[in-house]
């Protein structure tokens, strides 16, 4: 630890690096008790919500995924995370920028929110890791952090569902269209982008390599992770995390499941493979606690952010050696 602290560290602790003692149980909320702040400086990745379920197709809902997450983390700031073994915030300047404000009765405004929100964390030179939240966010996110890195990106795509189905309104709030969206717009790169866990039938997918849920429970995750890796390369990547590429037996708090998907035990295996990957910003959707069951959705959700904070700071500590 960096400072003496017991309790409460999201509004009492100075530094942005260590950890506090915590009752699990108690104190503020923050994202694995990370400072509550809006100031940026020094600060290598910032935490926030984006509380959005109006894009949804089925349940609603989502809108209190980031509360729920920020909830099941607690003891995930108890102890060094697995099989990490170390805290990622020794290394790791982290804060928890609160939530993306936004006007849910003027549906327009909307997108433009996400975009100068993402836009003012960005530009303090911190990466995003956001808490959905329905995944139309990841559009605008990506809006956002192409024009920040340069496009196209590549995505890595963690999902039961492909969002490539055709939307050419450029209004619309929808959040089975992004990627759709994203690769007309030149946001992303399909041949240099891979989804994984999908599930559901498109009869496009926009030329992106998909990994679909079946090859995975037959090939295993090692081959699903080699193969990212060949497809994604050294390019600048945008990894995004539905909650529902899980199971509905792993994560049934979340608004369209599909039966058949990924266990939370493979889902984290392949994301913790993927440090040699350049990711510059990530997300965790859909996560809606109404459905859940002892919050196991939300934990899962927890644990891939928490498993992308130790990637950050693996890279980190790995670059500076």
């Amino acid at each position: 630890m960096t400072e003496s602290l017991y309790g409460d560290g999201a509004i009492r602790r100075s530094s942005l690096y260590g950890s506090s003692i915590e009752n699990t149980y108690a104190g503020a909320l923050s994202f694995m008790r990370r400072r509550y702040t809006r100031e940026l400086e020094g600060a290598d990745v910032a935490i926030s919500g984006v509380p959005l379920d109006l894009a949804t197709t089925f349940r609603s809902g989502a809108r209190l995924g980031p509360a729920a997450v920020r909830a099941a983390s607690v003891q995930l700031a108890e102890l060094n995370p697995y099989p990490w073994g170390f805290d990622p915030f020794d290394a790791l300047a982290v804060v928890d920028y609160g939530d993306c404000w936004f006007d849910a009765h003027r549906p327009l405004t909307i997108k433009p929110a996400i975009i100068e929100h993402a836009r003012t964390i960005l530009h303090s030179g911190a990466k995003m890791l956001t808490l959905g939240g329905d995944h139309f966010i990841t559009y605008p996110l990506l809006i956002a952090h192409a024009q920040k890195y340069g496009a196209p990106l590549s995505l890595i795509h963690f999902d039961a569902h492909c969002d490539t189905w055709p939307d050419d309104q450029p209004d619309s709030l929808n959040h089975g269209t992004m990627f759709y969206k994203a690769v007309k717009d030149g946001l992303i790169d399909p041949s240099t982008s891979v989804q994984i866990g999908i599930r559901t039938w498109n009869d496009n997918f926009m030329g992106m390599h998909v990994l679909d849920a079946p090859s995975i429970h037959e090939h295993g995750t090692r081959a699903a992770v080699e193969r990212i890796k060949t497809v994604v390369g050294a390019r600048r990547a945008y990894l995004t995390f539905d909650i529902d590429c899980l199971d509905p037996a792993f994560a049934p708090g979340t608004g369209t499941p599909v039966a058949g998907g990924l266990s939370s035990a493979q889902a984290l295996a392949i994301v913790r493979a993927l440090g040699e990957i350049d990711i510059i910003g990530a997300d965790v959707v859909e996560v809606a606690p109404a459905y859940d069951h002892a919050e196991i959705t939300a934990i899962a959700a927890a644990h891939v952010a928490c498993d992308l904070l130790c990637l950050w700071r693996q890279r980190k500590v790995g670059a500076a050696r």
